[in-house]
């Protein structure tokens, strides 16, 4: 027995050290010398088998990326918005079956009767998209609430609720809304009280205006000449619900850890009551701010996040103690993603069958 213990040790140990060199090697080529950069963690069968950040958190600084780097998640966020209703509604604050005239009487009747929390969680509401309401005199930052003014006097919707899949940002920003009516507590309080603080989950925040933020990485982008200028924040940046969690490598890992260990929320159980087929896909689904499929039997959760800064993507498979993250500060750099994933796959650490460059095209 000790022998087999100490072969499989070995192994492990073989198996992460190849792993080592080889993304080494493939991300110090990808990351440019004085540029912004990503940082990448695997996990599999719940071992660290990498870790690490390349580039710079801030240019101007030169401040280099590590895994206490604090990235904004953008998309990546909803899952934590998904996360506090589940709460919410384990603890009877609300209903999965509420429409939207409980928690805003004054939202038209018509369109706020018709869709419920679960079509919001779903991307089946149908509700339009606030960015395409937006006045192009627009300067300030919107927020959540800023949203909802936008939404609540509208009469139209795409299509009828819960029909088909729409990805919406919207509905993520009346999830937030809704949270702080169930709650009595605005959304920073109740999800620093609820998940962060709970698990751990120190360096994690929310962004807001003007306040510091700890180990923060500066968001980029590549313009026509392919040079990275500045790109942090812009009129849409600001809402919470949708986009607006920033976090780490090592935080994260704390988040997996509480999903795969069914700590706070049991995501498999809530997703056999939230979740929805994406018309026209074999084996996505979507629910409770994931990607999802069953095409091994297994739930395999996943999901991007892109903004004018920043490109991030998680992959977990809870029954495989399994765990992808890549987050950049770069803007559109999901391409890399498709690199680390082949080299994964020929190193037989990564067998995940849910299609991610079509997730990443229903996310437009």
């Amino acid at each position: 027995m000790r022998k087999t213990i100490l072969l499989l040790l070995m192994a492990n140990i073989s198996l992460a050290q190849s792993l080592q060199k080889k993304l080494d090697s493939l991300l110090q080529a990808h990351v440019k010398k004085d540029e912004a950069g990503m940082a990448v963690l695997v996990m599999k069968n719940g071992k660290t088998l990498y870790k690490e950040g390349f580039g710079f958190a801030n240019i101007d600084a030169q401040t280099p990326i590590t895994p206490l780097t604090n990235f904004r998640m953008a998309s990546v966020s909803k899952q934590f918005t998904a996360a506090c209703i589940i709460l919410l509604e384990n603890r009877k604050k609300l209903s999965y079956e509420d429409n939207l005239l409980k928690f805003f009487p004054d939202f038209n009747k018509e369109v706020g009767s018709k869709i419920k929390v679960k079509h919001l969680l779903t991307h089946t509401s149908g509700i339009l998209d606030y960015e395409e309401l937006i006045s192009d005199n627009q300067k300030d930052q919107l927020l959540d609430e800023d949203v909802l003014q936008f939404l609540k006097t509208q009469s139209k919707t795409y299509f009828k609720s819960g029909e088909k899949f729409h990805y919406s940002n919207s509905g993520f920003c009346l999830l937030e809304q809704i949270i702080e009516r169930a709650s009595g507590q605005n959304f920073v309080t109740f999800i620093k009280a609820n998940i962060f603080e709970p698990l751990g989950m120190n360096n994690s925040t929310i962004y807001e205006a003007g306040r510091p933020m700890p180990n923060r990485a500066m968001g980029y982008a590549r313009n026509k000449e392919g040079k990275l200028v500045f790109s942090d924040q812009s009129i849409t940046s600001a809402t919470k619900g949708d986009g607006c969690v920033y976090s780490s490598l090592e935080d994260y890992a704390k988040w997996y850890h509480a999903i795969v260990e069914n700590k706070l929320i049991n995501i498999d159980k809530e997703l056999k009551k939230i979740n929805h087929q994406i018309e026209g896909t074999k084996n996505i689904n979507y629910g409770l701010g994931w990607f999802n499929g069953d095409g091994t039997k297994v739930t395999e959760l996943y999901h991007t996040g892109s903004t004018c800064g920043f490109s991030n993507v998680v992959n977990i498979v809870p029954d495989k103690q399994f765990l992808f993250v890549c987050f950049s500060n770069i803007a559109n750099n999901h391409a890399v993603e498709k690199l680390i994933r082949d080299l994964l796959r020929a190193e037989k650490i990564d067998d995940t069958s849910i299609d991610f460059s079509k997730t990443l095209s229903l996310t437009n």
